[in-house]
């Protein structure tokens, strides 16, 4: 016979599975920020489209922050999966702020 998990601890793994893509699409796009850095240090000069680049990237990176203080903190990855659903909240609420 066999059992399914109970939906609360479902919809928990199925949360941190689309967070874990999230998390997973926004560090491959910022893959290409290192070579750019280092521009300046090879005593190159960044053009405006370098600057466009590093300010996006950095964008990115800023939406990331709360999930690396979790990560970093002890026993923080225990903890990813309520923050998955504290971020996931906040958004609910903003598109139903749009919405109304």
């Amino acid at each position: 016979m066999l059992l399914r998990a109970p939906a609360v601890v479902r919809q928990a793994f199925e949360l941190a599975e689309r967070e874990r893509k999230f998390l997973l699409s926004e560090l491959v796009q910022v893959k290409g920020l290192m070579p750019v850095l280092m521009k300046r240090r090879n005593k190159q000069k960044w053009t405006p489209e370098d600057l466009a680049e590093i300010r996006a990237q950095l964008r990115r990176l800023s939406k990331l922050s709360p999930y690396l203080v979790i990560l970093v903190m002890p026993g923080g990855f225990a903890v990813l999966p309520v923050l998955a659903w504290w971020l996931d909240r906040r958004r609910n609420r903003r598109i139903v702020n749009v919405v109304t």
